[in-house]
């Protein structure tokens, strides 16, 4: 026999031998009789995925934020909180930054300030009002931003909180 054939027979036998301890196998697992079509496509939809590595994962590109004070003032009342650190307030996007609107997701540091002391008896204070920075709260919106030559501007409009998180709070 040549030597192309015995590899030939070799492969043929490798896979019958190969399906045949895969039904076994499905049906002691399983405990009912294999479907042998749909075994057939599990294996050819494996075999095609280790192929088709797919579409390159898109990375984010952050994005200047032309009007960060309406942002700001936008997210603090849709939030409900007292203020935003503008140094946090940062957008990205995954779409195509030459497009003339993009999705943004907007990433902010804010806070919510309690007032304490200040009882009063009478006429008189009983001591001073002290403000101190309570909550810090770390904030997630999403909004439709059009984008310029600087950067983006974002639609206030379309500003949606997704998430908001208390991340310190005495």
């Amino acid at each position: 026999m040549s030597r192309a054939i015995k590899i030939i027979l070799f492969l043929v036998f490798f896979a019958v031998f190969f399906e045949a301890g895969l039904f076994a196998s499905y049906t002691i697992v399983t405990q009912q009789a294999p479907d042998p079509g749909e075994l057939i496509e599990m294996q050819i939809n494996g075999i095609t995925s280790l192929f088709n590595l797919g579409p390159k994962l898109s990375t984010q590109t952050n994005l200047n934020i032309i009007n960060e004070d309406e942002v700001a003032e936008a997210l603090k009342a849709k939030a409900g909180i007292d203020g935003i650190n503008l140094q946090s307030l940062s957008a990205q996007t995954y779409q195509d930054t030459d497009d003339e609107t993009v999705n943004v997701n907007i990433t902010a540091m804010g806070y919510k300030d309690a007032q304490t002391g200040g009882g009063t008896s009478g006429n008189s204070s009983d001591g001073a009002i002290v403000i101190k920075s309570n909550e810090t709260y770390s904030i997630t919106a999403t909004a439709v931003a059009t984008t310029k030559s600087k950067g983006v501007e974002i639609d206030v409009n379309t500003i949606v909180i997704t998430s908001t998180r208390i991340l310190y709070n005495t």
